[in-house]
């Protein structure tokens, strides 16, 4: 695959020439490539993914950082690398990205991360798992000070992200207060609640719904037509076929929190711990609904992406 390069970043050229012909593009991340699906399965998602942006009619720019750039889009060859349990990529976030530059290692990228070189290339939606957000308080403690930089990257960057709301493991109430105090209009894509990523509702709102990819393109061309500034939040219920069961779901989530106050697992290392128990006590089911909305996010932001690039002013 031929490349474009400008100083650190590589931008593959089927991706530079849509970019610059005005066409739609979705920005894609590697962690859950890396790090959150196993092997030989991640990279039939990784495939099934970029696959689901190319029937929707955008380009798919998986991103990561490997040989010590930044790449934007990435070939069979790299998908491989990227999957691969012995490549042994770095997980990171927005504040990982100049230490892995600088030092030359390999590096998958999250939300916070993705959505920041996403930005620097000149790719306006990104399609994602479920975002991050604010963590529970562990155990003992009244609150918590662990908030993913996803919120914080989010609410100033301009990049349309679609999601399946954050993991019920996260503290749902705060996440949204902080998407509210950093300005980030958050659309329900065709629901009335906030989802909680395995879930489809929680019992928490949301200020707007969309019901079409061109109305929600048309939410997001007008909050940006204000000048530089926060994202946009876009958050879609997790197919209705793959939600996990409600009892399921409550017993793994009691389980779970339960094993991190036994083990006394503090900060980052909660949400890993309660969602590899997710994984193994469901019997893949938690695995499979996670694939499943991920396929749907993306859909549906190639879908708002090719609204945006309709709308754009020729």
């Amino acid at each position: 695959m031929s490349e474009v390069e400008s100083g650190r970043m590589r931008v593959a050229e089927e991706v530079s020439s849509a970019l610059a012909g005005g066409g739609a593009v979705v920005a894609l991340e590697s962690t859950i490539l890396a790090h959150g699906l196993p092997p030989g399965r991640n990279r039939k998602v990784a495939a099934s993914v970029e696959d689901a942006v190319r029937a929707a009619g955008a380009v798919p720019a998986t991103i990561a950082v490997l040989d010590g750039r930044l790449r934007v889009g990435l070939d069979g060859a790299d998908l491989d690398r990227v999957c691969d349990p012995d490549a042994d990529l770095a997980k990171l976030s927005a504040r990982d990205l100049g230490p892995a530059l600088a030092l030359g290692r390999d590096g998958a990228t999250t939300i916070a991360s993705t959505t920041l070189i996403a930005n620097a290339a000149g790719i306006g939606v990104f399609g994602t798992g479920g975002l991050g957000g604010v963590h529970l308080p562990a155990p003992g403690q009244t609150a918590s000070w662990d908030v993913s930089a996803d919120l914080d990257v989010l609410g100033s960057t301009p990049v349309a992200v679609v999601c399946s709301g954050v993991k019920s493991v996260l503290d749902i109430a705060a996440t949204i207060e902080v998407l509210e105090t950093r300005s980030v209009p958050v659309l329900g894509y065709r629901t009335d609640t906030f989802p909680a990523f395995y879930r489809r509702e929680s019992r928490f709102g949301v200020p707007w719904r969309v019901d079409t990819p061109a109305s929600a393109a048309s939410v997001v061309a007008a909050h940006r037509s204000r000048g530089p500034g926060s994202g946009v939040l876009v958050v879609n219920p997790v197919p209705a076929e793959h939600e996990l069961d409600a009892d399921l779901h409550d017993r793994l989530l009691a389980e779970g929190m339960a094993r991190v106050a036994a083990s006394d697992v503090r900060g980052g290392d909660v949400t890993p711990v309660l969602l590899e128990h997710f994984h193994t006590a469901s019997g893949g089911a938690s695995l499979d609904a996670n694939e499943a909305l991920v396929l749907d996010n993306v859909r549906v932001a190639a879908e708002i992406a090719v609204e945006l690039a309709a709308q754009r002013p020729v």
